[in-house]
């Protein structure tokens, strides 16, 4: 049976020594909407594809990049509700550390509480991993950083990183056009381009969304209109 019998008890290690759990989870992330980040020399850039389950959805009202500070954006793979779950507490922590030191939080510690209490939910009876992984990025003393967070509670800094269902292609993709003193605008184009790449029909400023922090320290998300001049630029 192999790991099967295992696979409905989260807190019970497996033979093989995996919590098969986690395991489904990062599958619900793989099966997501395809999501990628660059850090450029001076800025981060985060990416992901928007398709709505039907033309009557309200485009306006579905948001997959959310802000957690004014400089911390965070994109993610996976299931929509467990995402905004973890956007909740994240704020939270973040507006508790302001309140408690008057500086803003470091994006390093805030991906730390996110990845904690992602990695409390491996372990705990009556409940489930989170089945989203997220991109963080940031904007601070440190410069900028782009974080992966994943179900098992995992971080890691990135240069680039891609996860979601064309993730092999697009990690492929960003190592041939990655360079270390590429500057964001350049990083906006390789995102477009990378997604590009996987993109089933034609692509626009509708149906993906872009966010960019540079170094002025603040987070935005980029319009429709703004999208469609940069793929202007790329084509």
């Amino acid at each position: 049976m192999g790991d099967s019998q295992y696979s409905f008890s989260l807190t019970t290690f497996s033979p093989s020594g995996k919590l098969v759990q986690i395991e489904h989870a990062l599958t619900a992330v793989g099966s997501g909407q395809t999501s990628l980040g660059i850090k450029a020399a001076n800025g981060v850039v985060i990416a992901t594809e928007k398709k709505l389950p039907s033309i009557l959805v309200d485009e306006a009202s579905v948001q997959k990049i959310q802000l957690l500070t004014p400089n911390i954006g965070v994109v993610y793979s996976g299931m929509g509700p467990d995402f905004r779950v973890l956007v909740r507490k994240s704020r939270k922590q973040a507006e508790q550390y302001h309140r408690l030191y008057k500086e803003p939080i470091p994006v390093t510690q805030l991906v730390r509480e996110v990845a904690a209490v992602m990695q409390e939910f491996t372990q705990s009876g009556g409940v489930r991993p989170f089945g989203v992984s997220l991109l963080v990025a940031g904007f601070d003393d440190n410069g900028p950083q782009l974080y992966q967070v994943d179900p098992s509670g995992s971080y890691f800094s990135w240069k680039a990183s891609a996860m979601g269902k064309n993730v092999s292609n697009a990690k492929t993709f960003l190592e041939k056009r990655y360079t270390d003193d590429m500057e964001l605008d350049d990083a906006v184009h390789t995102a477009i381009l990378t997604l590009k790449e996987g993109f089933e029909g034609q692509i626009s400023g509708k149906n993906i969304e872009i966010g960019i922090i540079g170094a002025d320290k603040k987070f935005r998300v980029l319009t429709p209109a703004e999208i469609d001049d940069y793929l202007a630029e790329v084509e």
